[in-house]
């Protein structure tokens, strides 16, 4: 038998998150800090790792308020081996390349500041992430002006769109 339920990510502040799936190491959400801050000088952050055992969630980060909050949406979460990580001053853009690469990282779901629902399958060995569902859903294809605006913002951050 296989329950899935809905979890909603609790971010308050709209801050940026990024939640995966690592391999174990007991060294692992450590290591994550540890990268985010070599990454990103002056970044605030915390990361929260599950572990399938002893069954739990670790925390670290330099923000306790952010500490708090992956902490929490970690635990609820309830998947061994998930990831989460909370932060401030930085975009995703400017992390997920090192992460990626990162050898106890296995897979990254999403890296957002939009409400996120994670869905979680459990069966009787335990809970796993199938998908995170990422804002509201379109329902249309930008016009003119709204691809004109979009391409300014890029150039706007120093990105030339040919």
């Amino acid at each position: 038998m296989v329950k899935i339920e809905r979890v909603e990510v609790k971010n308050p502040e709209e801050k940026q998150i990024i939640i995966g799936q690592g391999n174990f190491t007991v060294f692992a959400c450590d290591d994550i800090f540890k990268t985010l801050l070599t990454t990103v000088p002056g970044i605030k952050c915390a990361v929260a790792m599950n572990e399938a055992m002893p069954r739990l969630t670790r925390v670290t980060g330099n923000d306790e308020g952010l500490k708090e909050l992956v902490g929490e949406n970690c635990l609820r979460i309830g998947a061994s081996h998930t990831f989460f990580i909370m932060f401030d001053n930085a975009f995703p853009i400017n992390v997920l390349g090192v992460l990626k690469s990162h050898p106890v990282v296995a897979n990254i779901y999403v890296a957002s500041a939009n409400p996120l629902n994670v869905l979680v399958a459990e069966t009787e060995l335990g809970r796993a992430v199938i998908g995170v569902v990422d804002g509201a859903s379109v329902n249309r294809i930008e016009n003119e002006e709204e691809k004109k605006e979009r391409r300014e913002i890029c150039e706007m951050l120093g990105y030339v769109v040919e």
